[in-house]
Formats: C-alpha cells, structure tokens, sequence
C-alpha cells in the first residue's frame, strides 16, 4: 500500500479512494473566470484542480481563488522556485513542480522548507516530453526507464532536502510506455502515484487511451488520483475519468449500463433504444447496473446482475430485476417503464 498524504482535507494513497482531477484552461490571473470553471468543475465531480502559474501575477491570484472554491488548488509551476513560495505563501494546497527544473540546491530546499511548513505536499510531475537530455541521450529516446530514472531523481532531490510529502506521475503519450513506467515505479516506491496519459487528444481517441493507460493500471492495483487530458472542455474530463472508474469496477458514481451487441436472435431495434436509455441515464446518479438486452430468452439470465433491465421480442418485450422477469409490456413502452422501476429503486 501506498504512503499516504493530504492534498488540503483530500487524502491520496494509503487505501484513500482514488480521486478525481483535472486542470483550469483558463489564465490564472483571471480570477473570475477560472472560479467559474472550478465551479463547474466541482459539480461535475473534480475532487482536485490544478492551475498553471506561469508568472507572478497568477501567483497572487491563488488566494482570491481559494477563497470562493470547494476543493483543494493546486499549483503547476515550472523554472522559477520565487513562484512555488508565492503559492506556498498564499494558502495552495498542493504544487507540481519538477525540482530539478528550479535551479539550485538551495532553490529546491527553498521551497521544500516552505511546503513543510504548511503541510503542503508536492506532486513532481515528469513527462515524456520534457525528459532531461541526458536520459533521451543515455535511454535512445523517451522510454520507461528513463522516465522512471528523472522521477527518483527528483524525488531523491526533495528527500535529501527532508521532504517526503510526496506524489509522482510519469506521463507520456505513447500508452504502452506510460503503463509500463508506472509498472516500474510502482515497484521502486511507496509514495502515491497520479495516473495520466498526456497528450491523450480529442475526446473520442483521448478517452480510449486513457481507459487502457489508467484503467489499466487501475485494475492492477496501480495508482491513487487521476486526471485524464482531453483537448477539450475540462468537465469533460470529470465525466470521462468517472467513467473509467465505473468500467475499471474502482467506484461507480452513477448507473453502470450494460447491453449486448445484438445478434441473429434479436428481434426488435435494439440500438436506439440502448441509446434512449444512456441518454435518460445521464443525471441519474444512483449506483446501479441497468441493462439492455435483445432477446427475451437469454436477456434476463446473461444480465442476472443487473438491478433492473429489459429485453425485446416482436412487439413487445420484457421488464427484469436480478434475473426474475417483472412483467411483460408493449416495445413503445420498454424505455419509460425501465425508467419508472429505476425510479423505484
């Protein structure tokens, strides 16, 4: 089991559930706009965000921020350490930072000093990227072992300062080396990693590289807080990292929808009424499994496990619960009456 440490009143590792991050897309000077998209962010399900500071004015901004927020800010900063002591300063609640990117030793016991001193835990954050050109140079190019090898090298930075409020994510966009560099820093270290796939793209592809690299990971037993990155609005990636939790059997945060692919047995139109459902399902937050089947004879046995479902016949179709057939209702009328036992449940 992984150490554990508090990102603001958020445990990560040590058993913690596994939480749910994303990043603002918004300039960090500007105040209001980044609290608005926190805020929708929170009622997606963010549990952690993040906002880039490139320089000081976004550095002063992090108070006025954390005054109208929920949940913990996190601060990502590169180069400059007089940026890492401004957030530090001004109430952020965790820092991403690569140590070895901050100058010198007394730079990064600096900052180190600072962040144990209120209890503020930093996340160093390698990605393929941004390797050091030594390891591109001794490794061939960004592979496994070079990500791993700069992420001990920064932690061994922070530890020879006496911090070990620690968090690290080995990040590349390539899923096969980012799986297999958390594998093996899974095996090196106790402190608790943050799953990505960086640079993972648009929602469609963005998410299937994710659901492998993290998911993944996550059913191995790998991993303690999230964030998947999409070109895209952040909410999307809330959406999409619950998902994964559900799919990976981590933590369902709403119906789990199961349906079979049809075959030669079904007899009604399946498809779109699969859709209907997921559709009606998508503010439904009950942790449930509904299923969608199509044929009356194998539906309610293939999907005994499912809380409610239905599967059609010709005309008409049936309305189950835990593999006992409830009742027997016209086909127009399979998708309200699923809906109406929901309701029930």
């Amino acid at each position: 089991m992984s150490k554990q440490i508090h990102v603001g009143p958020v445990a990560v590792g040590g058993g913690a559930p596994v939480s749910i991050q994303s990043m603002c897309n918004t300039p960090t000077q500007d105040v209001r706009a980044t609290v608005d998209q926190i805020l929708a962010l929170e009622k997606a399900g963010c549990q952690i965000i993040r906002v880039a500071v490139p320089d000081m004015d976004a550095a002063r901004a992090i108070s006025a921020i954390k005054a109208e927020i929920h949940i913990p800010l996190v601060a990502d900063i590169h180069f400059d350490y007089r940026l890492a002591l401004e957030c530090a300063a001004r109430g952020i609640d965790k820092i991403r930072i690569n140590p070895g990117n901050i100058g010198s030793h007394d730079r990064v016991r600096a900052v180190a000093d600072a962040c144990r001193e209120r209890g503020i835990p930093i996340r160093i954050g390698v990605n393929g990227g941004s390797l050091e050109k030594d390891l591109l140079a001794k490794y061939g190019g960004v592979t496994a072992e070079a990500l791993v090898e700069s992420a001990m090298g920064h932690v061994h930075l922070l530890e020879d300062c006496g911090f070990d409020h620690i968090c690290i994510s080995v990040k590349c966009s390539r899923v096969a080396v980012n799986m297999a560099a958390y594998q093996m820093l899974h095996e090196q270290t106790q402190y608790p990693l943050h799953l990505g796939v960086t640079e993972a793209g648009n929602p469609a592809m963005g998410e299937l590289k994710s659901a492998i690299g993290i998911g993944g990971l996550l059913c191995l037993g790998i991993g303690d807080t999230l964030r998947v990155s999409l070109t895209a609005d952040p909410v999307e990636e809330i959406y999409a990292a619950k998902r994964i939790l559900t799919a990976a059997g981590i933590r369902q945060t709403g119906p789990n929808l199961i349906s079979c692919p049809t075959c030669g047995r079904t007899k009604y139109d399946m498809i779109p009424i699969a859709r209907e459902v997921e559709r009606r399902l998508q503010n439904c937050t009950k942790p449930i499994t509904v299923a969608v089947m199509g044929c009356v004879v194998n539906g309610p046995g293939e999907a005994s496990a499912a809380d409610v479902g239905i599967a059609g016949g010709v005309g008409e179709g049936l309305v189950f619960s835990k593999g006992k057939i409830l009742y027997k209702v016209p086909q127009e009328r399979l998708v309200d009456a699923l809906m109406e036992e929901i309701d029930k449940l």
